[in-house]
């Protein structure tokens, strides 16, 4: 395995600094300018660790960071996003802070701690070996992850084919488990169109929009399939206009995830299906499959890797680890690349208001991830995409 030397990695305080640098420039999904500037400080840092100008890639108004080394033929694509869930001035509530060795801020978690750790572990793969070492690697930070990937998916999928792996340095669990596996995310939104009237007047002239999405809600959540581990959840419900007036339109939106491909197209074919149950209602479904499964056969073979570099580090090998929830390394997947997932800061609180970051976690971190790199880089030890998919 490459050198084990760790004097060449960062000490835990440029880890910290560089994590307040990216969680104190706020960047909401749906706020372009926001995304823009994040992109920007993303883009300053990984120059000044790799040394190596990034290339920001503008898709529809949003912000991609992207590093390709060298010259030679792509081998391993690094994964991530700089968008969060989190709207400006969240950071006036939830301050960057580090306290009895945890940090906070919005986005520490999910998952800015995954940038800071992904750019040091390639900038130690290149100090401790010279920058050839690094020659095939991509990086990739995205900007719209938490709203479905619209305009990454391509680029995303462009840059895993014909690499030997993806890492993603999304957030790993408490424990520090790795994710092997991910379900596929489907998002829909069903639409009740129905006849506007007066509420007082003549309601029974009307066609009640809000009645008849109501109506279908208890049809949408029988489509999960408990004993395949496939669940349909209507979540938000909306419908009408004024106190007074029978609703003309009414909509659920209604969350989806699977372990098969088999089971989002049935679960997609189902809802296509609904009938109106109001004589004179229309129903509309939009939305659809947004990302396939991350199936495991896919992420145990680096995580075997994973094992390997801890034996040789005096690591702790971490849990493997199988999650509802989908990330981009879902598209790398489903496009037949191996990949492991979570591999960033260990910590909890995705999305809520206690999002946190273990501080004893990040160097430990840190060294896996060197090594994980350095084995792929270095040793070239040999992920065949094209065998572990046929598995």
């Amino acid at each position: 395995m490459g050198s084990t030397d760790d004097t060449r990695l960062p000490a835990l305080g440029d880890l910290l600094d560089d994590l307040a640098g990216l969680v104190t420039v706020e960047s909401p999904s749906a706020d372009l300018d926001a995304v823009a500037r994040s992109a920007g400080v993303v883009a300053t840092l990984g120059e000044r660790l790799l040394g190596v100008p990034a290339e920001v890639v503008v898709v529809d108004g949003v912000s991609h960071v992207r590093w390709r080394l060298g010259d030679g033929p792509r081998r391993v694509l690094v994964l991530g996003h700089h968008d969060t869930v989190w709207p400006l001035g969240t950071l006036d509530s939830i301050p960057f802070q580090v306290t009895d060795g945890v940090v906070r801020g919005p986005g520490c978690f999910d998952m800015k701690g995954g940038i800071v750790l992904a750019l040091h572990a390639v900038a130690s793969v290149i100090a401790r070996h010279g920058t050839t070492a690094v020659d095939g690697t991509t990086i990739l930070v995205t900007g719209d992850e938490e709203i479905g990937s619209t305009t990454s998916r391509p680029l995303i999928e462009d840059e895993a084919r014909g690499c030997a792996a993806v890492l993603v340095t999304e957030p790993g669990l408490a424990d520090g488990s790795v994710k092997v596996a991910r379900k596929g995310a489907s998002v829909y939104r069903v639409v009740a169109h129905g006849h506007a009237t007066h509420a007082g007047l003549e309601p029974e002239v009307g066609i009640n929009a809000t009645v008849e999405v109501a109506s279908q809600v208890s049809h949408i959540a029988a489509l999960g399939a408990p004993d395949l581990d496939t669940t349909v959840t209507p979540t938000v419900l909306t419908g009408g206009t004024t106190e007074n007036t029978v609703p003309d339109r009414a909509e659920v939106v209604v969350d989806s995830r699977a372990t098969s491909v088999a089971e989002q197209h049935r679960v997609d074919a189902d809802l296509r299906a609904l009938a109106p149950t109001l004589p004179g209602a229309r129903l509309e479904v939009l939305g659809g499959i947004n990302r396939p499964p991350l199936a495991r056969h896919l992420a145990d073979p680096l995580a075997d890797v994973v094992d390997e570099v801890c034996d040789d580090l005096g690591l702790p090998r971490p849990a493997r680890a199988s999650v509802g929830g989908a990330s981009d390394g879902n598209f790398t997947a489903g496009i037949g690349i191996p990949t492991l997932d979570g591999l960033g800061a260990a910590g909890s609180g995705a999305h809520a208001r206690d999002e946190h970051v273990l501080v004893a976690d990040l160097v430990p971190r840190h060294r896996l991830l060197t090594g994980l790199l350095e084995r792929l880089l270095v040793d070239r030890v040999a992920i065949d995409p094209a065998a572990v998919a046929d598995t």
